[in-house]
């Protein structure tokens, strides 16, 4: 979502880098040309690391780049020469983003603090050289491994802002003009709707404690259902410990005060139920207005357990015993957590022994799944041993049991990987 410059979420496609291939080469000598193995295993590919920078603000610059892929690793070399690991790609997100499956929506992780770093792919295994398959019985393997291949995954980056009190209300209520009064942040101030186009945020500090506020984008009536700018900016109270809900309790907007109070709420409430119960303080500003008082008297009569500060923000009248009770209310609030990751989303290694198989329109076999990739990166199809080890595994692993107990019989087409015959 980009509004005035301001982008908070993109969608993006990372990949960690592929496995180098291993090396299947032999020693020679002059007069001796094969003198035993010698090829080296290939390099791991590089892996997708993303890492918190606190000077970032926005998501802007993923507009400009969408694709972040990891170096593949290095083929193995020979005299059992490794290959080169390949480069990891590091992508700087501001704190408190989150990084989802575009696929699922599910949260794969949360990058909270300032120099953390969360490898969220990782790269490929290089495959091992055909000096790594000798035994006592096999003295020269004239095969390698290939390495592990990865694959693109979309994921989208969602910005939620960290701040310690949120600033909501219905626009143009005076939350800019008390977030400049409290803090050092100069938003931009003027009397329309939607003056602000993005979060603002601001260092208060009170007896030598300091706090982080967050001047929200005004909400309106359906903004849970993206009525507004509301929906857009929601997402940026999730992380607050407690709420400042500003009211304009002049009513010269021509709106009830009380009403406007009581549809942000609901809101808030429509969009997450952690909202509608985080602690609030209400600022209740331009109580310089003639009929502030009586609205300030129905509004504590409607209220009485809430607590509430008529204030002044353009003058700053009682702005710094609101930022007192602020304080105050913060020291009792445990500190603001990340948010928990739902699961293991991106396993790039597969399990080997899982396989299905299915009958394609042609009518052959054909079987799929983790067991088949591993047996792609270990099977060369040219060398007779390596076959027998791909028709053993087949037995053992139960492929060939299943084959007959869906029917297949001799002469029938098997596809196996790269691998096509007929049952036997």
């Amino acid at each position: 979502m980009a509004t005035n410059g301001f982008t908070d979420r993109v969608k993006i496609a990372v990949k960690a880098g592929d496995g180098g291939d291993g090396m299947n080469s032999f020693k020679a000598y002059k007069g001796k040309p094969a003198c035993g193995p010698d090829g080296g295993d290939g390099g791991d590919g590089g892996s997708v690391v993303f890492v918190g920078d606190k000077d970032m603000h926005d998501l802007l610059a993923f507009r400009y780049i969408a694709k972040y892929y990891a170096g593949d690793g290095a083929r193995g070399g020979t005299n059992q020469c490794a290959g080169k690991r390949g480069e990891d790609v590091v992508i700087k997100v501001p704190c408190g983003t989150l990084v989802r499956d575009a696929e699922s929506g599910k949260i794969v992780c949360d990058v909270y603090e300032d120099g953390e770093r969360i490898v969220v792919l990782k790269g490929g295994r290089g495959g091992k050289g055909n000096v790594r398959f000798t035994t006592a019985r096999r003295h020269a393997p004239n095969f390698a491994q290939k390495g592990t291949k990865t694959r693109a995954r979309a994921v989208i980056l969602e910005m939620k802002v960290i701040a310690d009190v949120g600033l909501v209300g219905f626009p143009n209520v005076g939350k800019s003009t008390l977030l400049s009064k409290v803090t050092a942040a100069r938003p931009k101030i003027a009397d329309y709707h939607f003056t602000t186009l993005s979060p603002n945020l601001g260092v208060a500090e009170r007896y030598g404690e300091t706090f982080i506020v967050a001047d929200i984008p005004g909400l309106i009536e359906g903004a849970s259902r993206g009525a507004g700018l509301g929906h857009d900016f929601l997402r940026h109270i999730e992380r607050t410990r407690m709420i400042c809900h500003v009211v304009d309790i002049s009513g010269m907007e021509g709106r009830d005060p009380l009403d406007d109070f009581e549809k942000v709420n609901a809101e808030l409430g429509a969009y997450s139920a952690r909202l509608a119960e985080l602690p609030q303080i209400v600022a209740l500003n331009k109580c310089d207005h003639p009929d502030a008082e009586e609205n300030i008297r129905r509004f504590r009569a409607r209220h009485p357990d809430l607590p509430v500060y008529p204030i002044c923000a353009l003058r700053g009248e009682g702005t710094g015993e609101l930022v007192d009770a602020l304080a105050e209310k913060l020291a009792e609030l445990p500190p603001s957590e990340r948010i928990p990751a739902d699961e293991v989303l991106f396993d790039e290694e597969p399990d080997n022994t899982q396989f299905e198989v299915f009958k394609d329109e042609n009518g052959a076999y054909v079987v799929v799944g983790g067991l088949v990739e591993m047996l792609c990166r270990n099977v060369v199809l040219n060398d007779p041993e390596s076959m027998n080890y791909f028709q053993r595994v087949l037995k053992l692993r139960g492929v060939f049991r299943t084959l007959e107990e869906m029917g297949c019989r001799a002469g029938d087409t098997v596809v196996v990987g790269e691998v096509e015959f007929d049952y036997v």
